[in-house]
């Protein structure tokens, strides 16, 4: 998003803190019926461009936004879409890309208020990971022939008591309405949300053996040495790595693998 729908977004997002610090609030209450607006809004092409119409006074924005999800969500989930629609943005779609964005964080607020936001991030790394590696699972979940109740029933079984219900229904609403976006792309979008609510930065560490609790201590001290921001990292073991670690940050690569520094041999003797 840009300029106006930036400013839309974090606006909203301060309206959705403000009032999952309230202890009224129900989070995940809230992020089912933001995902069920989501997708009106996604589906209901006319109405979104309404909604978003700059030539429109803001007011009278809220007032339709009102009047089409009165009796069809709560007054909280109401008040906050009609502050969102009385904002302005660049473009008509980014309003449904910011409610799926909020529904998620709302998900995310519910798993961090009982405690659990680690064991989410977690389990969604550790999906992307199985999903990665397995092309038949990545299929069927992609499967344009497949119905989204088909998609979510696998992923149901998958997961099922297995992790955490806010990962599972995440997970869920990722496979079944994926808005154009790769599986791995709604994963990492969801962790990047997860490590947000805690202001810290996610790693990717890969190993050719698992580390010890005092090895990643001190290497998550170390990055938030180096990055100035708490380090949430997740683990992966790589034989093919050999020795070392490879640790990806965002877009930047700290490789200290033996394997990479073998293909840096290789590489010089052959220039």
């Amino acid at each position: 998003m840009n300029g106006a729908s930036r400013e839309a977004l974090a606006a909203a997002h301060e309206s959705l803190d403000a009032l999952t610090d309230s202890t009224s609030a129900d989070a995940a209450k809230l992020a089912g019926e933001l995902a069920a607006v989501t997708a009106l809004l996604d589906r209901e092409v006319s109405l979104r461009r309404v909604l978003t119409d700059p030539a429109q006074a803001g007011e009278a924005k809220a007032e339709l936004a009102g009047r089409v999800l009165d009796g069809q969500v709560g007054g909280q989930t109401v008040d906050l879409i009609k502050g969102m629609v009385r904002a302005r943005w660049s473009q008509s779609r980014d309003l449904v890309d910011a409610l799926e964005e909020l529904a998620a964080s709302a998900e995310l607020t519910a798993a961090q208020k009982t405690g659990r936001l680690d064991n989410v991030e977690d389990e969604l790394f550790r999906f992307g990971r199985i999903l990665s590696t397995s092309t038949e699972l990545r299929s069927a979940l992609t499967d344009r022939a497949a119905t989204a109740a088909a998609k979510g029933d696998l992923v149901g079984e998958l997961l099922g008591s297995k992790v955490e219900k806010v990962t599972e229904r995440l997970v869920v609403r990722l496979v079944t309405h994926p808005r154009g976006r790769s599986l791995e792309a709604g994963l990492d979008s969801l962790s990047k949300l997860a490590a947000e609510r805690r202001d810290r930065m996610v790693a990717v560490v890969t190993s050719a053996v698992p580390l010890t609790e005092a090895q990643k201590q001190r290497l998550g001290a170390g990055l938030a040495r180096l990055y100035g921001r708490e380090m949430h990292l997740n683990l992966e073991v790589d034989p093919e790595v050999l020795g070392g670690i490879s640790v990806r940050v965002g877009d930047e690569v700290i490789n200290g693998t033996v394997a990479d520094r073998i293909d840096e041999a290789k590489r010089r003797i052959a220039g």
